[in-house]
């Protein structure tokens, strides 16, 4: 049967166009820009470039952290660093003072005078561990003075607490922590170390008495 040409052309004319078609692709897979994907990597290009540079604030240094408290061995260390070596009665507004033990540096107080306790410095991590000296407490106290101010606060917290039980050099005194306490009189002792430390206030005198 006879094809009429006219019929043909259009096929032939799809058909070239197919192929025309095929090859642009092909060539712009081999390494031809792609014109949409270059249109929008130049618009992401110009956004990023408008857009503001974002700045870390800076902020101040912290201040540098504190260390932890010094450790005491012996009555006879917290006696020899103490300013002021005292028995008495905590109570609302301070500490009565019964009875001093030792005074140095320039520390002078009397019986029946009253001081003002102040708290450990700010950011010291042994703050959390420390106990609180409430009204009522009849203690021996081993302080330091500051000198910047007419107050006292104890060695190293509860270091320098001792917690006074009965009256006369046979009293009791113990100390008020039992992590952080002395393990000794004179001459610290591994054994007892970490599980408080009693005597009596006797023995904190004589040993009060004998540091120059």
């Amino acid at each position: 049967m006879a094809v009429d040409p006219r019929r043909t052309r259009p096929l032939w004319a799809t058909a070239t166009a197919v192929l025309a078609l095929a090859a642009l692709s092909a060539c712009g897979g081999s390494g031809g820009a792609d014109p949409v994907g270059a249109a929008a990597t130049s618009s992401a290009a110009t956004s990023s470039a408008a857009a503001p540079t974002a700045v870390a604030p800076t902020d101040a240094a912290p201040p540098p952290a504190k260390g932890k408290l010094r450790g005491y061995g012996t009555v006879r260390q917290l006696s020899e660093t103490a300013d002021l070596v005292v028995r008495g009665e905590v109570e609302p507004a301070g500490f009565r003072v019964d009875e001093v033990l030792r005074a140095a540096n320039g520390a002078s107080v009397n019986a029946g005078a009253r001081i003002t306790l102040a708290s450990l410095p700010a950011g010291v991590p042994d703050m959390a561990h420390m106990s609180t000296l409430e009204p009522g407490q009849v203690a021996v106290l081993y302080l330091a003075k500051d000198p910047a101010a007419s107050t006292f606060r104890t060695l190293s917290g509860d270091f320098g607490v001792f917690d006074v039980t009965g009256a006369g050099d046979d009293a009791v005194a113990a100390s008020r922590s039992q992590a952080m306490a002395v393990s000794g009189l004179v001459t610290e002792d591994p054994a007892a170390s970490g599980h408080g430390f009693r005597t009596t206030l006797g023995q904190l005198r004589a040993v009060a008495a004998q540091v120059e």
